[in-house]
């Protein structure tokens, strides 16, 4: 922990001179741990010399303390920045600032890193190029251009430094995460280093942005002229590591409800087509928008009765594994049809469930956490609470949680929070119920299996002919392996006996360095002396031996 101290200190500083910990109400229900870290801001001189509170209010003093933290605190509070269910306005209304509005870098900055990219001088690839940045996020900031061609495109260009910052957090966080599973075995049993890793490695796929190039042109694939959604195109061969330029979109930011109001724009069918998306995402394509933060989401209003989204940076996207993929829709639909007893089986074929677990009380209490929200409108549900109470249920139960559903958790935490903002009333159980029973259907359809196995006959058949191949370096494998393990026998047994050997030349010198030892012990003149020679003798034989 020592090393990260620089860190630390730098954490304690920031926190202190905004006195965060003053945003927090008195009579909250804060554990003693906590309290203690929040006495230990006061501690700093910063909170006492920072004269913040009269400058800012709550909501600004919040904001600029997550920008100066860093890229990791900006995704978190992005993802506050949906959930209005559980922070006042006033805070909602700063966080939303982080998802597009983060102080930008240097123009300079950004034109020299464009130009190395390029290797050319950006009057050879634009025609225009706008100084004052269209967006300014956590990563990376968007700047509007066209080509020569007359194309209006954005160009984004990352953050100078970024990657060691991250690094370094992350560093941070797995030494936190590893000390915590060392003493709870429920924190164990959510893998919870394994969660900051694999988050780790998605937030440094977000700082390469030909990985968001490729995600992005396989979302607009997955979505070819969809009444859904629109994803803008990518103009690959202009981008790199640390650029990307793609089609220039116009539309409206889905958090704007004022100007939907003032268009008309029918809210209710936006909701309920997000909520299409997310399904169809997650179960017909398996790649799905993990960051789905209002920045990121604008909806053309062309038609305000039949409105469309635009999706931006897709830069986190999930994947799940073939099993975990079907395993989360049967959850789903376990849960639609209120069968947790089905719920709680699928569970334990997926091997999250220890096999000596009461599943009868583990079924009671699924059932008792999750039953009154499948009554409810967007409205009234409150996912938060529901989450903690499934988390708590599998602390108690010692319940495996794969870390690979986590991007899946986080994608549905916005997609709620969206949700309730657009269009409260929305009955997500009503319209998820056969969307996914689509799908199940469509995977248990003989005939769409038969067509998956027809497409394989040509890699089946490719195959074949590489048998004889693949059984040869199968058999030479196997005489080398065998030719190995013959070698590791031999050495083994060698260093058996060398290990008996010393072990016998070990008790021999110590032999005679005890009846050395007893005989100098005797004062004896002469049998001292030739008791002294011995134990130089001894100690000599084993050094050198």
């Amino acid at each position: 922990m020592l090393k990260h101290l620089p860190r630390l200190l730098t954490i304690w500083r920031i926190c202190a001179s905004y006195r965060l910990d003053t945003l927090i109400p008195r009579d909250a229900p804060i554990p003693l741990p906590v309290r203690l870290l929040l006495l230990a801001l006061r501690l700093h001189p910063a909170w006492w010399s920072t004269p913040v509170l009269s400058t800012y209010d709550d909501g600004e003093r919040l904001r600029l303390a997550i920008e100066e933290l860093g890229v990791l605190f900006i995704k978190l509070g992005q993802l506050l920045s949906t959930r209005s269910d559980l922070l006042p306005p006033v805070l909602i209304n700063e966080l939303s600032k982080l998802q597009d509005s983060v102080p930008p870098f240097a123009i300079d900055t950004a034109k020299a890193i464009i130009v190395q990219e390029l290797k050319a001088p950006l009057s050879e690839v634009f025609s225009r190029f706008d100084d004052e940045p269209l967006a300014a996020a956590s990563i990376a900031q968007v700047h509007t251009a066209a080509l020569l061609d007359g194309s209006e495109v954005i160009v984004k260009v990352i953050r100078p430094n970024l990657e060691a910052a991250i690094v370094e957090d992350f560093a941070l966080l797995k030494t936190m995460a590893q000390w915590l599973e060392t003493r709870s075995a429920e924190l164990a049993a959510l893998h919870l280093n394994h969660i900051v890793c694999d988050y780790e490695q998605v937030l440094l796929g977000e700082v390469d942005l030909l990985q968001e190039a490729a995600n992005t042109t396989r979302m607009r694939n997955n979505f070819p002229h969809s009444p859904l959604i629109y994803v803008p195109e990518v103009h690959h061969r202009l981008c790199t590591s640390n650029m990307m330029v793609a089609e220039r979109i116009y539309g409206v930011p889905v958090s704007d409800r004022k100007t939907f109001e003032e268009l008309g724009v029918d809210t209710k069918v936006l909701a309920e087509k997000g909520l299409t998306i997310f399904f169809t995402q997650v179960f017909n394509h398996n790649f799905f928008h993990a960051d789905m933060h209002p920045g990121n989401i604008f909806v053309d209003v062309t038609n305000p009765k039949n409105p469309k989204y635009i999706a931006l940076d897709c830069a986190i996207m999930g994947e799940l594994g073939e099993t975990d993929h079907l395993t989360v829709a049967r959850l789903l639909m376990s849960v639609m049809q209120h069968d947790f007893n089905q719920l709680i089986q699928v569970a334990h074929q997926a091997g999250w469930i220890p096999p000596a677990t009461d599943t009868q009380a583990l079924t009671r209490e699924i059932r008792r956490i999750i039953t009154p929200m499948l009554q409810k409108s967007m409205a009234e549900l409150d996912f938060a609470p529901m989450l903690m109470g499934i988390l708590d249920v599998a602390r108690r139960y010692h319940l495996e949680i794969p870390p690979q559903l986590v991007l899946l958790v986080k994608t549905l935490v916005h997609v709620e929070g969206l949700g309730r903002d657009l269009y409260p009333a929305l009955d997500i159980w009503s319209l998820g119920k056969p969307l996914l029973g689509q799908w199940l259907s469509s995977r248990l359809n003989p005939a769409e299996t038969v067509k998956k196995l027809g497409q394989q006959v040509p890699t089946m058949l490719l195959g074949i002919a590489e048998l004889p191949n693949l059984i040869y370096d199968s058999m030479r494998s196997l005489r080398q392996s065998n030719a190995w393990q013959e070698k590791q026998w031999r050495e083994l047994q060698t260093l058996h006996y060398e290990t008996a050997q010393h072990r016998r030349q070990d008790w021999l010198a110590f032999t005679g360095v005890l009846l050395g030892a007893a005989g100098v012990s005797s004062f004896d003149g002469l049998l001292a002396l030739l008791s002294a020679g011995l134990v130089a003798v001894a100690v000599l034989w084993r050094v050198l031996v």
